[in-house]
């Protein structure tokens, strides 16, 4: 993987860490390497440039503005970027740490300890470009009226992901995921290129209730391939919260489908805080419903360990830039365990989302009794037809292996 083109910048007192850390950079060949001597040097310039820099290194002990008051006015700032903390942080250091980041709307992706090693600052590098808010930054968004001829043509379309347990392997949900297919061309546009605009253009319950209604009808077909009980997942914004009269449209598609609320996971993402009135009353009125209800992404936005207990999530999702190279990194670690330990008391799923690598699912093993996994490396985003193919393939793994 190439970083010439990460913009970093590296806060430290040391003249020494800078030194090491310019070194480190240059080995690994990115060129826009900004160093500061104190944090509130490092907050005039990102002030003045707040989009400038990807990740930003610092120190947590450092005079007159410490560490976590310059993350504090990361999060101020709305620097988007990954934050990596160079300092040795014990457990409890680094569950504080990583809650304030978040009160702050600032995205830790973890710590590093001195002496920083090469290895370790790849491994942060890369996690940041699986931080989700960087990839959505960078991409070409539909017009309006590509957006409206999709809607009209009826072309967004359901592509299915599973979510398997780590034990026992069996598919115990599957989450719904939007496309727009053309029926033209057969072209494909990701949701990250269209939900934001259908969400500007308050065009989002459309888009939604089109997929509902699609995904419901089909669900019978992933029933019929499967002898036990699944469930079917939908992402819905925060958004969508704010519309009272929400859960009643998404009830009555059930019922024309002959489904109830608890066949159904809402999955809510962490990109904006639900902390409105009228955002609580409707997840309250999903959840009396019977819909269960998610919190996806976990990790790149504004919910801390303490918020999911008061909430009524009954899963929650762990975001990938967390599980990504996890079995080398004690931060993702720390986070990792406090949800386990969370999701037992609870009563909560736990999904592990972006698997990618053997590595990774190797070390979930240990929480296989806990942890459901999805990814590409167990099933990437298929059609209705491909699925069933999948299903079909994944069945005859697991009975040969039993």
């Amino acid at each position: 993987m190439s970083f010439t083109k990460r913009r970093v910048m590296i806060v430290d007192d040391s003249q020494a860490i800078l030194v090491v850390m310019q070194a480190i950079m240059s080995e690994l060949d990115i060129e826009s390497v900004t160093t500061c001597r104190s944090a509130a040097q490092a907050v005039e310039k990102i002030r003045q440039t707040p989009h400038q820099y990807d990740i930003v290194f610092t120190d947590l002990n450092m005079p007159e503005m410490d560490g976590m008051e310059f993350i504090r006015q990361l999060g101020l700032l709305k620097y988007s970027g990954g934050i990596v903390i160079i300092s040795e942080m014990d457990e409890k250091v680094i569950d504080l740490a990583s809650n304030l980041a978040k009160q702050s709307s600032a995205h830790l992706i973890g710590n590093i300890s001195k002496p920083v090693q090469l290895i370790d600052v790849e491994r942060m590098l890369k996690k940041t470009d699986t931080y989700t808010l960087h990839n959505r930054n960078r991409v070409e968004y539909i017009t309006e009226d590509e957006l409206l001829h999709a809607i009209s043509y009826n072309e967004i379309t359901p592509f299915y992901q599973p979510k398997v347990h780590r034990g026992d392997k069996k598919v115990k949900s599957i989450e719904v995921l939007a496309r727009i297919v053309s029926k033209k061309d057969g072209k494909i546009i990701l949701p990250e290129r269209f939900i934001p605009v259908a969400e500007e253009l308050d065009l989002i319950n459309l888009i939604t209730f089109q997929l509902f209604e699609k995904a419901t009808d089909e669900f019978s077909v992933i029933k019929s391939e499967l002898h036990y009980p699944l469930k079917l997942a939908f992402n819905l914004s925060p958004v969508q919260l704010g519309d009272l009269s929400c859960p009643d449209k998404l009830a009555l598609i059930l019922e024309i489908n002959r489904l109830k609320p608890s066949d159904i996971i809402l999955e809510l993402t962490e990109n904006q805080p639900i902390d409105k009135p009228v955002q609580l009353e409707t997840l309250n009125r999903l959840r009396i419903r019977g819909f269960d209800i998610s919190l996806d992404d976990f990790g790149t936005g504004f919910t801390n360990l303490r918020q999911l207990k008061a909430l009524p999530f009954t899963e929650i999702k762990i975001d990938r830039s967390l599980i990504t190279h996890i079995e080398s990194d004690r931060f993702a670690q720390v986070i990792i365990d406090g949800l386990i330990d969370i999701a037992q008391n609870q009563n909560i799923d736990i999904v592990a989302e972006g698997i990618e690598r053997i590595e990774e699912l190797q070390y979930l093993e240990r929480y296989k009794h806990s942890l459901l996994m999805q990814g590409f490396l167990i099933s990437k985003p298929k059609a209705l037809a491909e699925l069933v193919r999948w299903l079909h393939s994944w069945q005859r793994m697991i009975n040969s292996n039993s």
